[in-house]
């Protein structure tokens, strides 16, 4: 089969002709690959910036394809275990250690396999898994949204936002979302967000406020030094969850702002099997369909990556296997 194989930090996957994977137990099953799709953590690895890498590996945590004829989808979580408030010590993600996405054929555990939902493509389908799973956990399961709060989504773009943006439409939130690029929050307009804010501009979480004037829960994946501003912007008694950290640490933050508004800070990775089974029906229930960038080549994974990196893309980048 031919497969992108990543050999050593700091260089691109290489395509590579492996041999086909077996199933090895009764409990594994074959699937044929027919879309996948790129998460940020295939660009981590690919760095050295993500803990206990094993090289050689072929990349990749999010695809669709067939199980005898049968559309399916992968639970890119491996070994949650029983606790559904934290994962185990043996919890991993598919596409490193274990073979990923990139590829064409894989071997999964058959509990890892769903069927896909009715309204959906493989090439839809492929957009959902890490992604969908992460931003149904953080927000729907951690947050417990109901109709008509106000929901702040940072970063507005990436596949994660956009899930929660579309499940908070679903549910019929108010909507605002932060992004550095213009187009972007003029995009998540069009998908149903009430409005958002340019945070290049130096008073975005004061544009925000009055905006909003302050919400019941935000969504966030930045941290840093974003965090003070954010604190200022819940309202009594609202849900913060944040599922990474890509501005680093806190500096200069008072822990009197949280504890005597009564706010919740919560952290959060991926999500359980019962997250990603509750979550595919959630979609399937308000036919939710996923926002994708662009579709690639498998044959272009090096240009997707790119993409990528430039954080150029609104939505899932996807792969076509056929291709």
């Amino acid at each position: 089969m031919r497969a992108w194989v990543l050999s050593e930090t700091d260089v691109l996957p290489t395509l590579q002709y492996l041999e086909d994977p077996k199933p090895v137990s009764e409990n594994q099953r074959l699937i044929r690959i027919v879309n996948s799709s790129l998460n940020h953590r295939d660009i981590w690895i690919g760095k050295g910036q993500y803990p206990n890498i094993v090289f050689p590996c072929v990349p990749g945590s999010d695809g669709s394809g067939y199980m005898d004829n049968e559309p399916v989808i992968m639970n890119p979580g491996i070994s949650w275990g029983e606790n559904q408030e934290v994962q185990s010590d043996n919890f991993h993600i598919m596409g490193m250690p274990s073979q990923g996405t990139f590829a064409e054929y894989i071997v999964a555990d058959k509990k890892q396999i769903h069927k896909l939902p009715k309204h959906l493509s493989c090439e839809e389908a492929a957009a959902i898994p890490l992604a969908g799973v992460t931003a149904y956990r953080a927000f729907m399961v951690k947050c417990q949204p109901t109709k008509d709060v106000k929901v702040l989504i940072t970063g507005i773009g990436g596949g994660v936002s956009l899930w929660v943006l579309k499940y908070a439409v679903a549910i019929g939130c108010e909507v605002f979302v932060t992004s550095r690029y213009q187009d972007k929050i003029n995009k998540a307009i069009s998908l149903g967000a009430t409005g958002g804010v340019n945070t290049s501009e130096t008073d975005w979480s004061k544009q925000l406020y009055t905006l909003s004037g302050g919400v019941h829960i935000i969504i966030d994946s930045i941290m840093g030094n974003t965090l003070p501003d954010l604190i200022k912007l819940c309202l009594p008694g609202a849900k913060f969850c944040f599922y990474g950290a890509s501005g680093g640490k806190t500096d200069n933050f008072s822990p009197h702002s949280i504890f005597w508004r009564q706010i919740s800070l919560f952290g959060s990775t991926m999500g359980s099997d019962k997250d990603f089974s509750e979550m595919l029906k959630f979609i399937s229930d308000h036919k939710i369909r996923p926002v994708i960038d662009t579709v690639f080549p498998f044959t272009k994974l090096p240009e997707a990556m790119e993409r990528m990196k430039n954080s150029k893309q609104f939505g899932k980048i996807v792969l076509d296997h056929s291709k």
